[in-house]
């Protein structure tokens, strides 16, 4: 079992739209960030080598891709789009921008296996539908909507039951040709299922390079055991895995992933609302670092900022918290501090 208080725990900061400028770049170097993440799921093709120049331009820290995966999302919204209970939605394998009477869900192959009955449900908090009716052709389906709400660009689908998707894209293998070709050698693979999975990954990059399976599905969970031994490290996305099972499981499959992950010496990291207010504020809640302390304690290797980075309001001020915390997990224990505390050491 790793000593808890004697290894080095990492920091892995999503790059977006608050995060990637030359300032704030080189601010996340300064703070000792220890690999900056690109995520395939928002990057298209053409955009990964600039990214990736643009973050050399500022910083030698490394950089890691992250695989779109085999996931399903919806296209391009329209700001402002509801969908309300009762109405009807048609659902284009096209690229439409989608507003309440259309939009698009990729990739196209769903709509094969698509059947009338089966449900579809946009994000956390968005819209649920049921399949009414499918085209011969597959090219659309009608919906109608069983549970209405706020649907933005590019958001996560889930679908019961599942369709089969392939473990890397298309787009996936583009992104990861230019990586290889401009000396990235740290990919990431989204919705990693089984070892098969990761053994299609590491067909693709170049010997030495590391590969980090993220668990965030039933499949991943079920398959954990042959996942880790198949990785360099893994990678728990509570977010995604919380589509999958119920939300209030998450924790305990966390800890027995982790916990799994530290018999066999495998790196493991987590990621999701670690720091969710600070998308939109400058200061995180109690609840947060708690729960970051408690994933500490549960012996992860590393931790990794999503949203906080990529689209939050202060990208830096989220890692200088995270540090904190960081800070002082490794310089107390529980005796030591309820001691200081007495002792009146305590600020």
């Amino acid at each position: 079992m790793t000593n808890l208080f004697t290894m080095k725990i990492k920091i892995l900061c999503t790059l977006g739209p608050a995060s990637l400028r030359g300032d704030v770049i080189r601010a996340l170097e300064e703070r000792g960030v220890d690999l900056f993440r690109i995520n395939l799921s928002h990057t298209p093709p053409e955009a990964v080598e600039p990214t990736i120049a643009l973050i050399r331009r500022y910083s030698n820290t490394p950089i890691c891709l992250d695989s779109q995966g085999a996931q399903v999302r919806c296209g391009k919204m329209a700001e402002g789009v509801t969908l309300t209970a009762g109405t009807q939605i048609k659902l284009c394998a096209e690229d439409v921008v989608g507003t309440a009477e259309q939009m698009t869900l990729w990739p196209a192959s769903v709509f094969a296996s698509m059947r009338p009955g089966d449900l579809v449900h946009v994000d956390f908090d968005g819209a649920l539908m049921q399949i009414m009716d499918v085209a011969s052709d597959h090219s659309h389906a009608q919906a109608v909507v069983l549970d209405g709400g706020r649907v933005k660009s590019n958001r996560a689908v889930v679908m019961d039951p599942p369709p089969s998707l392939g473990p890397i894209t298309d787009k996936d293998v583009t992104a990861i040709e230019i990586g290889v070709r401009l000396g990235i050698r740290h990919y990431a693979l989204s919705f990693a299922s089984c070892a098969a999975d990761v053994e299609l990954m590491r067909a693709l990059i170049p010997e030495g390079s590391t590969i980090i399976s993220k668990i965030e599905s039933r499949a991943g969970v079920r398959n954990r055991d042959e996942i880790i031994d198949a990785s360099d490290a893994v990678l728990i996305d509570r977010g995604d895995l919380s589509r999958e099972v119920p939300v209030e499981y998450v924790p305990y499959y966390q800890k027995a992933i982790v916990r799994q992950a530290n018999r066999w010496n495998t790196p493991v990291y987590v990621a999701t609302n670690l720091l969710e207010s600070m998308v939109t504020q400058r200061k995180a809640t109690i609840a947060e670092m708690n729960d970051i302390a408690n994933t500490l304690l549960d012996g992860v290797h590393g931790l990794v900022l999503a949203a906080e980075t990529a689209m939050g309001v202060d990208p830096v001020g989220a890692v200088d918290a995270v540090y904190r915390c960081i800070k002082s997990f490794e310089h107390t224990s529980m005796g030591s501090i309820l001691e200081e505390d007495r002792l009146g050491r305590l600020a």
